[in-house]
Order: structure tokens, then sequence, then C-alpha cells
């Protein structure tokens, strides 16, 4: 359905992406409060927070067989129109992870492809370098052979067990004043995602998160501690919750995802794709 509400930059006419006709800028209330979820109990949340007028951040999650896959992406807020880059980066990564898998590709090179294909993305929207959207990218694969992950950015992975020490499966690109080194967009250079696997021992979760919850929540010793419970919903909630709770300074964004441990893997023949639901329109203030 169109929406008729004036812009709140120019006064024009909005259309039903949240996005002016005119001069394209983004409204507050779109996407404010996103949730996602999975059959298999893999779930997202991403909250505008209590001080941004839009969410830039996106996620997105899809199931191949057993294998379920996410991509959490965060839209450089200096850039123009970066909640723009950071859903088209969403999307075309989950859909090109997905294809890739499906056609036989190892977890790697799906994701090495995934971050090439978004990253291309992102670049078509650009009007010009100087005029272009610009987002970090995260996305990680989790099915019964472990569990994958590769980053452009500082938009992170994180494994959880439910029991032991967890960690950090990506690495931030920025320079020693934690500037974004690295990113999607007509201004970066060809995204160059690490790769990092994982075949767990025992039962747990991958998290895939912006920057908005990682500063209030750095390491997987304090993510794991916010944890409620074994609702992938109700935890990524509760993560988004804390970090709303701590000040919500910037957009929060957390997606689960459940490792199969003891699972035969089986190959990927199918892709099922889940979409965000708006919540709200508006809020008040061994690793191989």
């Amino acid at each position: 359905m169109t929406t008729t509400t004036g812009c709140v930059s120019c006064g024009g006419t909005v259309a039903p992406d949240g996005y002016c006709w005119h001069c394209g800028t983004g409204q507050p209330g779109f996407r404010a409060r996103l949730e996602i979820t999975a059959d298999n109990g893999a779930a997202g949340v991403s909250d505008r927070g209590l001080r941004r007028g839009v969410n830039a951040d996106a996620v997105a999650l899809g199931m191949v067989d057993t294998w379920t896959l996410g991509v959490v992406c965060d839209g450089v807020s200096m850039s123009p129109r970066a909640e723009r880059a950071a859903q088209v980066a969403a999307e075309t990564g989950l859909v090109a992870l997905a294809a890739t898998l499906r056609g036989g590709a190892i977890p790697e090179v799906a994701l090495v492809g995934a971050a090439l294909r978004a990253g291309r993305a992102v670049c078509a929207l650009a009007e010009s370098v100087h005029a272009a959207p610009a987002c970090t990218y995260v996305a990680g694969i989790c099915g019964p052979a472990g569990m994958w992950a590769g980053s452009v950015g500082d938009s992170r992975a994180y494994w959880l067990p439910d029991e032991g020490p967890g960690m950090v499966l990506t690495e931030d690109d920025t320079a020693d004043d934690e500037v974004l080194a690295a990113w999607l967009g007509a201004d970066a250079d060809e995204p160059a995602p690490r790769i990092r696997s994982h075949r767990p021992r025992g039962p747990g979760w991958l998290l895939l998160c912006t920057d908005g919850l990682w500063r209030y929540l750095p390491t997987a010793e304090s993510l794991r501690a916010t944890l409620c419970g074994p609702s992938g919903l109700d935890n990524a909630r509760s993560l988004v919750g804390y970090a709303l709770d701590a000040g919500g300074h910037d957009n929060v964004t957390a997606l689960l995802m459940r490792a199969q441990v003891g699972v035969e893997p089986v190959l990927p023949t199918a892709v099922t794709t889940m979409h965000g639901r708006n919540q709200s329109a508006a809020m008040d203030p061994g690793v191989s």
C-alpha cells in the first residue's frame, strides 16, 4: 500500500519502501523494529535504537536443507542512503549465498562469492564515487558440518557455545583509531572477506551482529551471559534489549543461528528465504 505521508526532509511523496520519491531520504518510522524467524529456531532482531532517526541496519535469514544462512549489514552513517546500501547488500548476499551452496560450492567459496555480489549491488546504487552508499557486511553459514563466517568492515560473528569458551569468528577491518578500513561501496576496494570456520563439539549459537550491539557487549562471554534460554527469538530480543537499556546510541541488530551438532550433513538442494516483519512504525526514546 502506498504511503501518503510527506517526506520528513522535503515534503515529497514517500514510496512503499520507505524512501522519498523526490530526494531519496529514508523515513524515520520505516523499519524501526524488525523481527525475523526460521522454522529451525534461527531468529534475528533489528532495532533503530534510541538516538537514530533511521534504522540503517539490515538482516536476512534463509535455509538450504540443513544449512542455515544469515547476513547482517550496517549502513555507514557518513554515506548517502546508507540504509538502502545495507538492505540491498543483505538481500543480495543471502540470495547469492543460497544459490552458490545449492549449486554444490563449499561454504568458503560461497561466502566469498556472495560478498562480491553484494559489493557490486551496493556499487550500483552510487551516482558517483563521491556520492556512494556504503555498508559493512557479515555473513554466516551454520550446519551439521560446522559453521563458517566472513565479514567486511566491523560487523561481527561470534560462536556462543552452551558450555565452554566462546570466540569472535571475524576480524574487524579498522585502523588503529577504529576508523573503517574496508566496506562495501563504490568508493571502496573490491571486497576481500576473511573466512573462518569452526567445528563445535557441543551445541550453541552462531551470532551475527552490528557494532550497535558488540560495543556494549564486546566479548563472547558477555554476550552469552545475556542469552535467556533456548529460544532464538527470545535470545535475540534479550541481546538487543540490553543494548537499548544501555543507551541505544546506534542501530542494533542480532541474528542467532543454532549449531546442529551430531546431524549428518545433507547436500543442499533447495532454499527457503524468510522475510522480516515490521513490528513498530516508530519508537520512543577447534578452529580450522
